[in-house]
């Protein structure tokens, strides 16, 4: 009978020390904010010109590139999350080992950009310019690889390398190649 009031003591010792940090919790939870920032130090000040500068292993958490020029930017091994870059420039950007995950790159010119060795999981590009542009080795959901393939055109003029060559298109279960204009 000792050895249970002696166990029901120590549980109830706990349940004091961590009662004023449950009811803080409850009282004021951390927010979603706060664990991502809208507006990271990386970035700030990040309005102006953009085009050619050197943003190379910068982060853009829920961050909104919309219409921005990054044209001939370096990126290479830059992190994106949550960003939308609707509208914006990448022509001839160095893309090389970008994380970018769930980021809408809706009606950007991406022409002749090197996304190679990339991870751009979640990440939509519907009407985004891909002429040109290097996706080697860079992983994409199906659909989009299969919606970029459809469309893809022109070879990157610094690699060398095929549009459609490089998401690898003709690997791709019922891909059909586009019909040449003319």
């Amino acid at each position: 009978m000792v050895s249970i009031f002696s166990s029901l003591n120590k549980s109830f010792k706990r349940l004091l020390i961590f009662l004023p940090l449950i009811i803080g919790l409850l009282l004021n939870p951390i927010s979603a904010n706060a664990l991502y920032p809208s507006d990271p130090s990386s970035v700030d000040g990040l309005k102006g010109n953009l085009h050619g500068q050197d943003l190379q292993n910068t982060e853009y958490v829920k961050y909104d590139l919309s219409g921005q020029d990054l044209g001939e930017t370096n990126l290479q091994g830059a992190y994106m999350s949550v960003t939308t870059a609707a509208n914006a420039s990448f022509k001839g950007a160095n893309m090389d080992s970008l994380i970018a995950y769930a980021t809408r790159f809706d009606n950007a010119d991406l022409s002749n950009a090197i996304l190679t060795n990339s991870d751009l999981l979640k990440s939509y590009f519907d009407g985004a310019n891909i002429d040109g542009t290097d996706f080697t080795d860079s992983n994409l959901d199906l659909s989009q690889r299969k919606a970029l393939c459809a469309r893809a055109t022109g070879t990157n003029p610094k690699t060398g390398v095929d549009t459609l060559d490089s998401l690898e298109c003709t690997g791709l279960k019922g891909y059909m190649p586009p019909t040449p204009k003319g």
